[in-house]
Parts: C-alpha cells; structure tokens; sequence
C-alpha cells in the first residue's frame, strides 16, 4: 500500500482507489457538481477537478475520501472480474450531503 507522501494518478492494484473516469462516472451518476462532491468528500474542488481531469498527482487519502462519500451515496465500483473499473450507479440519485 501507498504511504502517506506518495502520490498517484487513477487507481493503484489493490482497488483502494478509483480512476478519474470512474469518479467522473460516479458524480455522472449521482448527478453531482463537482464542488458538491469534493465539499461532501472534505476535499477542495481544485484537487477534485485536477484529478478528474488528471491533471496531477493527486495524494491518495484524498482519492479513498472521493471514494468513500460516492460509495456511502450507493454507488458501487467494481474492482475485479470482467467488469473491473465499472462503477454501478445507485438505484436512486442521492442529494450531496450539506
């Protein structure tokens, strides 16, 4: 695993991370704006955009905290099998959380 000084683009193998597409495809799915997105994941709207548009090494604990706030809004991203990379939108769109 990545300690905290390392920084990477997109997913690493262990399927901690997610890529920038599928963050781009799970706010997509959630119907989120990006700044509703990074403000509900803690992080700023600038490192969320830059990564999407992987523009940056981006550190990871800030990709995991993307992650988990699309995760707890339902969505679902597959790490492994033959969809690997997919990410599975929840069954209802989900309001950012305030």
């Amino acid at each position: 695993m990545l300690t905290g000084g390392s920084r990477v683009q997109g997913a690493v193998p262990d399927g901690a991370l997610i890529t920038p597409a599928q963050s781009r495809m799970a706010r997509a799915a959630l119907d989120w704006p990006i700044a509703a997105a990074a403000r509900a994941a803690g992080i700023s709207s600038r490192t969320l955009l830059r990564f999407e548009n992987e523009q940056r090494d981006i550190k990871p604990e800030l990709i995991a905290a993307a992650r988990r706030v699309y995760e707890e809004a339902g969505v679902r991203f597959l790490d492994g099998g033959p969809d690997a990379g997919a990410v599975v939108p929840p069954p209802l769109k989900v309001p950012p959380p305030r």
